[in-house]
């Protein structure tokens, strides 16, 4: 097993600025958004645990001007947030539809078979690899969390515990090993050392290989208020015209992109070696004129953000407070990292929210970080009958109302807090 660590800098103190971009050394100047100070959106609390200190970090974000990455400071080092981690994706059903889905397509687009290699970077729980191990195509997943790993390993999908970059990379090509398929979902925001991860997929990808990234678009971010998909463990935003910059720099083009309906909008890229020849897909240009249309490569639309997102919490906690004047109960689903950002943010506790609930039993029983607030069994919601159930998952809220449809029996509602207080009845 390949061993090693990604560097991190000395934690830095709650008013220091950070000096240069992570992509490009650029001086960092100007705010994105300011969210106070919060823990860790997964350093979930056991009962033991209440009654001690717990660290706050700077939920800073700044903007480029630049490249305009919007990007948070690195204040933990990626062991202590990813080495024993509390997301398994294989517990959304949503989620594992979608990782179907792409599995069906690369294999239908690109021709992926058992002669094929399929990596896939920050693997997780296998919840993806399964279905090309299914097809008979050999897999390798590259997973930091050894728990969550652990969990792939027993699936019989041979997983690396280990972060990515080139050093991983280079040892990996020493032993033969090198991807048809690149993959990575929902990882690019979560590496502190950009250059070095962009880098390690230079080295790691077969000459006429594929790589594809799946990541939150920040056009979306900004457009629909999602300021609760930033935690300390994103430490990067990205727009397609900024990440183009970013792989251009490592040798990689950029030749097609989609837009996914996950987690409120995201971005698909597919690159290849900048030294194979091929078409750009008009999807690139088309989406590239979108960005520029929206303001993406200039100051304005960035700093702006900050008053949205003031905005967006007042409504937030005049619904709250309004329906618990009225002796109404409200209880949560879901305890995601993005729940953390918002509930810290709003100051929002069990005076407002009950407690949550959650179907991953590596969560219940636990207390949600800064907040306190409490994590159940969903079995929970049909003994206590609330009037309000806020899923704080958004981005899979059809999913859940419907597995959750008989709250309605006694006249409970559904409530969406984000991008704006929705109640569904």
């Amino acid at each position: 097993m390949i061993k090693g660590t990604q560097n991190s800098k000395f934690l830095k103190g709650a008013n220091s600025v950070p000096s240069k971009c992570r992509f490009c050394s650029h001086p960092l100047e100007h705010t994105f958004v300011n969210l106070g100070m919060s823990p860790l959106a997964n350093a979930f609390l056991s009962q033991e645990h209440l009654n001690c200190a717990q660290k706050f970090y700077p939920l800073h974000t700044y903007v480029c001007a630049n490249c305009f990455l919007v990007q948070l400071e690195e204040f933990e080092s990626p062991d202590s947030i990813f080495s024993d981690y509390a997301y398994f994706s294989s517990y959304s059903d949503s989620w594992l539809r979608h990782a179907q889905k792409y599995t069906e397509l690369m294999v239908e687009r690109f021709g992926f078979d058992e002669t094929s290699q399929v990596i896939e970077l920050a693997s997780n729980d296998g919840y993806l690899l399964q279905y090309f191990q299914q097809q008979g195509i050999p897999v390798l997943g590259i997973e930091p969390a050894a728990n969550v790993a652990k969990v792939a390993q027993e699936k019989g999908i041979p997983t690396l515990v280990n972060f990515f970059g080139v050093a991983t990379a280079k040892e990996l090509v020493s032993e033969g090993k090198q991807a048809d398929l690149l993959l990575g979902n929902n990882v690019l925001a979560h590496v502190p050392d950009l250059n070095d991860f962009v880098a390690g997929m230079k080295i790691l990808l077969k000459p006429n290989g594929v790589l594809t990234m799946e990541f939150p678009h920040v056009l979306q971010l900004i457009q629909d208020n999602l300021f609760d998909t930033i935690y300390h463990e994103h430490f990067s935003y990205f727009s397609l015209l900024t990440v183009e910059k970013v792989f251009a720099s490592h040798g990689l083009t950029l030749f097609d992109v989609e837009e996914l309906p996950t987690h409120g909008g995201s971005l698909r890229i597919y690159g290849r070696h900048s030294e194979v020849d091929g078409k750009i897909s008009d999807r690139v240009t088309e989406l590239k004129a979108k960005e520029i249309q929206a303001g993406l490569n200039q100051l304005e639309i960035y700093v702006g953000f900050g008053e949205q997102v003031k905005s967006t919490k007042r409504q937030m906690l005049s619904f709250l407070i309004d329906a618990k004047n009225q002796g109404k109960s409200i209880v949560g689903y879901g305890a995601p990292a993005k729940a953390n950002t918002l509930l810290n943010y709003c100051g929002i506790r069990t005076d407002l929210i009950d407690y949550t609930v959650d179907l991953s039993p590596h969560k219940q029983g636990l207390f949600l970080p800064g907040t306190q607030i409490p994590i159940y069994n969903p079995d929970k919601i049909r003994e206590t009958k609330p009037d309000y159930l806020a899923i704080l998952p958004w981005n899979i809220k059809d999913e859940i109302i419907s597995q959750m449809d008989y709250i309605r029996e006694w006249g409970g509602k559904f409530v969406v807090l984000i991008p704006q207080v929705e109640v569904i009845a």
